[in-house]
């Protein structure tokens, strides 16, 4: 008897599910992708992605969450349309192709036009093509999957999930560009980001907080590889710190955050960078791993200070910045009732959340360090007088919500 592969013991071994949700989130250089059973619970079934696309080492995962094993292989992954098919594979293994109920594609930029999920029609398809120079480290890659997707799926409704959708009810003075007139009317204003994970942090904080905390003063914070805040009032997004793109903002782990527009333009007198090597220093080569030299990760960097001044000034810069930032929101606010940290720095790091609540005493924020080196669910000490909270996020949860709500109040079915 032949011996069966690592995938074939994986998927065989899985019971067969009701019809799924399939949802992909693309990155710079990976592939997130996760299945839900499509009933109100969304059970999560199965979650994989593709690691290091176009860079040498590209690895795929894959779990399945029923059973619990899961698979790690090398695979060739020149781009994002090479690395696809190897994981659809085994996710129609799992559950086949025709248990496809609907596939969402979490799209970072949807410009002016987009401000809810939208099944991808071609006209949908034209408008981020003609946008796509707003956002080219995720719009083309998200672009050609969703094509790629609608011709693996052409029965199966493809939905477009955004994460400016969050801040739509951003007030309009916190849209505006202190720019010429005329390039507002172009689409050329701030719009926010991470909307798909601050929108699942509150429905959370509306099932764990205490009566009415979802509704007050709140400050969310995603802090990972991307990181950002937002000041949350009843319900709305009132301001955030990134901008026109997901490069503006805080110091991220190669994203530079907010930079003098002085800077490109000595840089192109004085060292001839073009418009596309800038693009690529302050979304590739800046932030954590700019100012260190060593790392963008920052436990890493958190490592490496005690001994390395580059890696502590890093560290230092990230917390200075993230502070500042939850000054200013709490200044939009008006004060702040719940800070939340998420992600991956923000849920795993307290070292990083206690430097950064440090000397916010006058806001109200006081953490506990025994509650925060746990990483229990409320970090703050008794007299705090703000709540802080570490949540995790669920970003491919909340976009499958959005594909079955949406699904649900249109009569839609593949």
């Amino acid at each position: 008897m032949a011996e069966l592969s690592s995938a074939e013991i994986l998927m065989s071994s899985s019971p067969q599910p009701a019809p799924g949700i399939l949802t992909i989130n693309a990155g710079s250089s990976s592939i997130k992708l996760a299945l839900f059973e499509a009933q109100p619970a969304l059970r999560r079934l199965m979650e994989g992605q593709v690691e290091r696309i176009g860079l040498p080492g590209t690895r795929l995962s894959m779990t399945d969450v029923v059973t619990g094993r899961t698979e790690q292989v090398a695979i060739q992954g020149a781009d994002h349309a090479a690395c696809i098919g190897p994981l659809l594979d085994r996710v129609e293994q799992r559950v086949g192709a025709s248990a496809l109920q609907a596939v969402g594609h979490r799209i970072v930029h949807g410009g002016a036009m987009y401000s809810r999920p939208e099944p991808v029609t071609p006209a949908v398809i034209a408008e981020l093509r003609r946008i796509s120079s707003y956002d080219p480290e995720h719009l083309p890659a998200a672009i050609g999957l969703m094509e790629l997707f609608a011709r693996r799926y052409p029965r199966v409704p493809h939905i477009a999930c955004f994460d400016t959708t969050f801040h739509r009810d951003l007030p309009r003075v916190a849209r505006l560009l202190a720019i010429p007139r005329r390039y507002d009317k172009l689409g050329i204003r701030r719009y926010g980001f991470h909307g798909l994970s601050y929108a699942y942090l509150m429905k959370e904080l509306a099932g764990i907080g205490a009566s009415g905390e979802a509704e007050g003063r709140v400050i969310l914070a995603h802090l990972g590889n991307g990181a950002s805040m937002t000041a949350v009032l009843g319900g709305k997004s009132l301001e955030t710190t990134m901008g026109f793109t997901p490069a503006s903002g805080l110091p991220m782990s190669r994203r530079s955050g907010d930079l003098d527009p002085g800077v490109m333009s000595y840089l192109t007198r004085t060292e001839g960078l073009t418009v596309e090597q800038f693009h690529t220093m302050v979304n590739s080569e800046s932030g954590l791993l700019g100012l260190s030299e060593s790392s963008s990760d920052i436990r890493d960097l958190l490592a490496l200070e005690a001994h390395d001044p580059r890696a502590s000034e890093a560290v230092a810069l990230f917390c200075y910045q993230a502070k500042k930032a939850i000054g200013a929101l709490a200044a939009a606010l008006g004060g702040v009732d719940t800070l939340v940290f998420s992600a991956g720095i923000g849920e795993h790091s307290p070292a990083i959340r206690a430097r950064i609540c440090d000397g916010l005493g006058f806001l109200g924020i006081a953490i506990d360090a025994r509650r925060n080196k746990a990483n229990d669910a409320v970090i703050s000490a008794e007299q705090s007088r703000a709540i802080v909270r570490v949540i995790p996020t669920d970003e491919a949860r909340e976009l499958a919500h959005s594909v079955f709500h949406l699904l649900a109040t249109t009569g839609e079915e593949g």
